[in-house]
């Protein structure tokens, strides 16, 4: 009698840790189908967060230094010209999506801002047209990605591009078009000259992105996430015509657009702190954390989508 109790003790003790085991590995799985389910903007998400690390991993052995350098070895004067000049280099790829988007009143005042600039200002390092004596003080941001949103292509998958960072397959399309066909630089003949305009461009993006870097730094528990979300409103507000020329800003904006949205940041960043004293907890964001291991330099890849 006794053993057949024993045998039942057993037994009963067997079927409830294979009812744990079973729960623990229910558990899992539902986490991970939770985690693959598909962002309806992201359907590339995997591929998109391997690339992610991939820029982010070059930017931080390579642009951010040179661009910390750059702002630390050039004179505030000088980076203001140069960035300027890259800038009316950008208004001439918007002059000229402007008047293919048809929209001739646009496309005039974008050029005679060009004009202006390469004119009087001399190559553009003035921004005469920026100033108050003048119809020009709003600049305007269009390439051939909002192009093709303009006749009909609005909904786009979101693609991170190597090197290139964020964008989607119409905007990966328009960067194409734009580089290859409106981007003066691209009809230097001079090769020294074309890459090294090239490089500048890149770099004084860069630099104009460290701060924003920093912003996304201490407010991004997920870093991939966040710049997604924030890239994609911004490249909304463009389509739409709400322009949002300077990243920095707009993510100043994103991120302080109302008290509650910083508060929950504060909160979610407090939160993710709290969780690495719990041992349940941070065996999870162990898991999380290898399958989306980013550095904490969300804006690495971010250059070319910004010009």
């Amino acid at each position: 009698m006794y053993l057949i109790s024993d045998k039942y003790v057993i037994i009963q003790d067997m079927w409830i840790k294979i009812n744990k085991n079973f729960l623990a590995i229910s558990l899992i799985l539902f986490s991970c189908f939770i985690s693959a389910e598909e962002n309806p903007k992201d359907p590339y998400e995997n591929f998109n967060r391997g690339v992610y690390t991939f820029n982010d991993t070059i930017d931080g052995a390579i642009l951010k230094p040179i661009a910390m350098g750059y702002n630390h070895i050039t004179p505030d004067v000088a980076k203001k010209g140069i960035n300027n000049f890259y800038n009316n280099i950008a208004d001439f790829i918007t002059a000229v999506n402007s008047f293919l988007q048809l929209d001739i009143e646009q496309g005039m005042t974008d050029a005679g801002r060009v004009i202006v600039n390469t004119t009087i200002g001399m190559l553009g390092f003035i921004d005469v047209s920026s100033t108050n004596v003048n119809n020009y003080t709003d600049r305007n941001k269009q390439d051939f990605g909002t192009t093709l949103a303009r006749y009909g292509w609005r909904d786009s998958a979101y693609l991170v591009l190597p090197f290139f960072g964020p964008s989607t397959i119409r905007d990966g399309t328009g960067l194409a078009v734009d580089g290859l066909f409106i981007n003066p630089i691209g009809y230097i003949d001079n090769v020294a000259l074309r890459n090294a305009l090239y490089a500048g461009w890149i770099i004084n993006t860069r630099a104009q992105l460290l701060d924003a870097t920093n912003l996304m730094d201490d407010a991004a528990i997920d870093p991939y996430a966040f710049q997604r979300d924030s890239w994609l409103q911004m490249r909304q507000n463009q389509i739409d015509g709400k322009q949002q020329i300077n990243y920095n800003d707009y993510l100043d904006d994103f991120l302080t657009e109302d008290d509650a949205t910083g508060e929950a940041i504060k909160s979610s960043a407090n939160e993710n702190q709290n969780i690495e004293s719990d041992p349940i907890s941070h065996y999870k964001d162990a898991e999380s954390n290898e399958a989306n291991k980013t550095s904490q330099r969300p804006l690495a890849s971010h250059l070319v989508s910004s010009l």
